[in-house]
């Protein structure tokens, strides 16, 4: 699949290119190219992509990572239509001073709370440690352990526990 500029992008969708968001639906509702369809990448395969022939369709991320990681996937997604990848995703959009929608109110995406959280304990059990006891260092090991956990099984309990809090349930509904 071929990686086109931001300005590029914006022409295309301007000729009525449909532009898809591959984010999660938190990172989207905070912000997002005006226009763009949210169809998550760990949906894309049990979701449907209404794309109509002849008209372009192109991909976006955060960075671009995400994007060109998984351009079979998408392509296969696209079917028959061409496929673009916008080249350095939302932050190239934004650099190129194109326009953004952006929700402050929204909660900062999953994956930045996780790592906030876990960043804190981790943080909490070394000091605990080094002032009240070495025993808090099981803290910061716990902690680690549920991160090694997530990362091999694709599960991560502490985003379960931050998806259930009150800030995120709000912003789901």
């Amino acid at each position: 699949m071929r990686t086109i500029t931001p300005p590029e992008a914006a022409r295309l969708m301007r000729e009525g290119a449909m532009l898809v968001d591959i984010r999660e639906p938190d990172e989207h509702a905070r912000e997002r190219i005006p226009g763009a369809r949210n169809l998550p990448l760990s949906r894309l395969e049990a979701a449907e992509l209404a794309v109509q022939e002849g008209r372009p369709v192109l991909f976006h991320c955060r960075s671009g990572a995400r994007t060109g990681a998984n351009s079979q996937r998408l392509a296969a997604k696209a079917g028959l239509c061409e496929a673009y990848l916008v080249e350095g995703g939302l932050d190239g959009w934004k650099a190129a001073g194109l326009p953004v929608a952006e929700d402050r109110r929204r909660p900062i995406e999953l994956m930045r709370q996780v790592q906030i959280a876990a960043g804190s304990l981790v943080l909490l059990g070394l000091v605990l440690a080094a002032l009240v006891s070495p025993w808090f260092l099981a803290l910061s090991g716990f902690v680690g352990a549920g991160l090694v956990f997530a990362g091999l099984t694709g599960t991560c309990g502490m985003a379960t526990l931050l998806r259930r809090m009150p800030w995120n349930r709000a912003a789901a509904a």
